[in-house]
């Protein structure tokens, strides 16, 4: 991730911050995240991984595209920017909404021999993937569902601990999650 849009992510996880009268402390203990990693990145002197941000996006009750989109309406839309994390990589292509909720579209790569487990998401969201090529196995962190190879998709609740796993070639994938508006 290059500086301008670690600048532009951190003033968004800022602002998001500031807007529920959260201090830094508090974002740091909800989320789990450092306070001087948090400071950091609201700074812009730190790239953030994909764990971190759903970590911090998790606790301020908001989805991840809130930090990956512009902040208001009459600017343009940044350039894809990949966000990686310990097995998955991931291009946000869509964010739609709703009254009823947020959907966000991912373009991913989970790498080959990997895998990864995310940490719950709100109350009701929902992943959905779509296999482009390789096989994943994805879902719940308690139980997996079968594999998924290229063509095939799957739907899980990710309101639980889940995971992405990939056994001996990179999988390529489209991801859609969907965030109930609270």
């Amino acid at each position: 991730m290059d500086a301008h849009v670690a600048g532009r992510v951190g003033s968004r996880l800022r602002d998001l911050r500031e807007a529920r009268r959260m201090s830094l402390s508090e974002l740091a203990r909800r989320s789990a995240v450092g306070k001087g990693t948090l400071s950091e990145l609201e700074g812009g002197r730190r790239n953030p991984t994909l764990e971190t941000l759903y970590a911090l996006t998790t606790a301020l009750g908001v989805p991840l595209s809130s930090v990956l989109h512009a902040a208001a309406p009459q600017l343009p839309a940044p350039l894809p920017e990949e966000i990686s994390g310990q097995a998955v990589d991931a291009v946000l292509t869509e964010r739609f909404e709703d009254p009823a909720a947020v959907t966000e579209t991912y373009r991913i790569r989970i790498r080959a021999g990997s895998t990864q487990e995310s940490a719950a998401h709100a109350p009701g969201t929902t992943e959905h993937i779509i296999v482009l090529t390789g096989h994943a196995r994805v879902g719940p962190a308690h139980a997996p569902g079968p594999v998924v190879g290229p063509g095939a998709h799957a739907s899980w609740p990710a309101d639980v601990p889940h995971v992405y796993e990939a056994a001996e070639e990179d999988v390529e994938a489209l991801l859609v999650v969907r965030h109930p508006r609270q």
